[in-house]
């Protein structure tokens, strides 16, 4: 496990343009139930403990009340292998996430759940405890992709759940990159549901609210699904997550 304990602010970059928000077409949105559990796994091309991680992620994925995103970090950049998925945007999210919660642990692989729970992203037990633990997020999201268009719709929180911010991103289901050096050089590594860029939708304060959104794929990001998150807090103090779809693109 590969660690670095620095903390700074967040910031995280689009890459998709935005036309809105408008009022979505009701006909069409198609309901997605809400997962129990999101995983975002912070890995690195360059880490040589974080193979194991990614391949759980790919398997945790695959139950049909687990959303995972794997979130590829650049701050080991320097050993000798540039990450070739990274945004520094994700090493800003995951020091956000440190710095909240007050602990200042930021390590590869490192998984968070929730954006409440962190743990080894290796660490099967963990997580699978994390995931039993947790009822489903109580936010319904709703997504519709079709003819070039995005249309989310969020619904109105229980009593309690507070207000935050809603997220796009842009996700790769499946991406194998060739590793010609570094700590794991000579290795092909497989990643899923690759997070290739983040766009802010809108504040949410709590009641039903909809987006619509014209896509504008920037070359070589590879995405054929969209994710989106509604997450209390700020980009630079994400907090809970309590609403999450993910959804492919057609």
């Amino acid at each position: 496990m590969r660690a670095l304990f620095a903390l700074a602010g967040a910031g995280l970059a689009g890459m998709l343009a935005l036309q809105g928000p408008a009022a979505a077409e009701e006909a069409g949105v198609k309901p997605v139930p809400s997962p129990r559990a999101v995983i975002e796994l912070f890995t690195s091309q360059g880490c040589s403990s974080c193979p194991p991680a990614d391949r759980l992620v790919g398997e945790l994925g695959q139950q049909p009340d687990v959303m995972t995103l794997t979130l590829a970090v650049d701050y080991w950049d320097y050993l000798g292998w540039k990450d070739t998925l990274a945004k520094h945007g994700h090493s800003l999210r995951q020091k956000a996430y440190a710095k909240l919660r007050g602990d200042g642990q930021m390590f590869t692989p490192q998984a968070v759940v929730n954006g409440s729970f962190m743990t080894v992203g290796s660490d099967r037990a963990a997580l699978e405890r994390a995931i039993a633990g947790d009822q489903r997020l109580p936010v319904p999201v709703e997504i519709d992709t079709r003819d070039g268009r995005v249309t989310v719709r969020v619904g109105a929180s229980p009593p309690g759940t507070g207000s935050g911010e809603v997220w796009l991103c842009p996700v790769a289901s499946s991406m194998t990159v060739d590793i010609g050096r570094g700590e794991n050089e000579g290795s092909k590594i497989t990643y899923h549901n690759v997070v290739r860029g983040w766009t802010k939708l809108g504040d949410w304060t709590g009641g039903e609210a909809r987006f619509d959104t014209v896509l504008r794929p920037q070359p070589g990001f590879n995405a054929d699904a969209v994710a989106v998150l509604v997450q209390s807090g700020n980009a630079s103090e994400p907090g809970r997550i309590v609403g999450a779809a993910l959804q492919p693109l057609r």
